[in-house]
């Protein structure tokens, strides 16, 4: 028996009646050889924190443009934190904590430069659309690696796709955009919990805003210090998992309701405030001024792209610009449309 059974092998005596077990994944797009030692979602895992994707995290807006800070958030610290959240969760619940790890790393792959300022813009500005929970499943699937992808497994895909939930419902009525397995809401679950806490905190940081103006009601329910307000939603989402069975993840009513209260003080104060908007509606002029130039210039700028993808400018155009970090963008802006110091030969 190689290691790797014998991880499939204790999965199936520990975790719960519900969870995912490796050994019954639905599989990859392309077939491939069990490995000796690791689980399909522990490859998983590996291969998303080893792609160059990931690696672009540390440079990609979270909320603040350009923090001048050390401490701020960025792309790859809120997937970490949001990683952390969730295993703390699907552990306490003997969920399988690979598939949720995995998922977790790999949900915002696909995020532009500039947050979701620089997705709003690309959504505009192009005539195929973009989302930035469809464009990490194009990263998983086409973009690394040459075009090849890492070629995940299913239950990895599905929880990257269907992490995203706007300012709707935490969790979706609808089947279609519920994530197919407990793993995947539980991530769904803890990207809420990270982004509402954090974001909350880089804001007192920054100061946006001041503790003071943090509705009362919201602090009664769910505290006024930063653990505390996480340790409160993670016990939560654990007691009233466990209270339903397991048929479903989510938060008591309560919670829930003040977590969404929560998340639209912040969009009123913080993600569409004036202070933060005032830097992003420079954003918007870079980003469509490299657009244009790159769909004018695509032909001689993409020329290793051949079949299909080398049709669909548009399509290019965004990939892109969307696997960018906030500072490659600024320099390619400032490349290729400021005039350059005269150099002396």
């Amino acid at each position: 028996m190689t290691i790797r059974e014998q991880t499939e092998e204790i999965e199936k005596q520990i975790l719960h009646p519900r969870a995912c077990l490796s050994s019954r994944s639905r599989g990859r797009p392309v077939p491939e050889r069990p490995d000796d030692l690791r689980t399909c979602f522990q490859r998983d895992r590996d291969r998303i924190i080893h792609s160059k994707a990931f690696r672009r995290l540390k440079h990609k807006t979270q909320v603040f443009l350009a923090p001048r800070g050390d401490h701020y958030r960025t792309r790859l610290t809120h997937v970490l934190e949001v990683s952390q959240i969730a295993r703390t969760v699907a552990r306490a619940l003997r969920l399988n904590e690979d598939l949720v790890e995995a998922v977790a790393l790999g949900h915002d792959l696909g995020h532009t430069p500039f947050g979701h300022a620089g997705e709003s813009i690309l959504r505009e500005i192009s005539p195929v659309g973009f989302d930035h929970y469809r464009q990490s499943l194009r990263v998983v699937d086409f973009l690394e690696r040459d075009g090849k992808g890492l070629n995940l497994s299913h239950e990895v895909r599905d929880g990257i796709v269907k992490h995203s939930k706007g300012r709707g419902l935490i969790l979706s009525d609808t089947i279609r955009e519920k994530p197919s397995t407990l793993e995947g809401i539980v991530v769904r679950v803890s990207d809420i919990i990270a982004y509402v806490n954090h974001d909350l905190d880089d804001a007192l940081r920054a100061g946006v805003i001041r503790r003071s103006e943090v509705p009362g009601d919201i602090v009664k329910v769910i505290g006024e210090a930063y653990t505390k307000r996480i340790d409160i939603m993670v016990r939560d989402v654990i007691k009233t998992t466990l209270a339903a069975g397991h048929t479903s993840v989510g938060m008591s009513g309560e919670v829930s309701a003040t977590v969404c209260r929560l998340r639209d003080f912040l969009f009123e104060r913080v993600y569409e405030s004036e202070a933060v908007n005032r830097e992003f509606r420079k954003v918007r002029g870079i980003l469509k001024a490299l657009y244009e130039y790159y769909l004018e210039h695509a032909d001689e700028e993409f020329d290793d792209v051949s079949g299909e993808e080398k049709k669909n400018r548009h399509r290019r155009v965004c990939d892109f610009i969307a696997g960018m970090t906030d500072r490659f963008a600024l320099m390619t802006y400032e490349r290729l449309f400021l005039p350059q110091q005269w150099t002396v030969l």
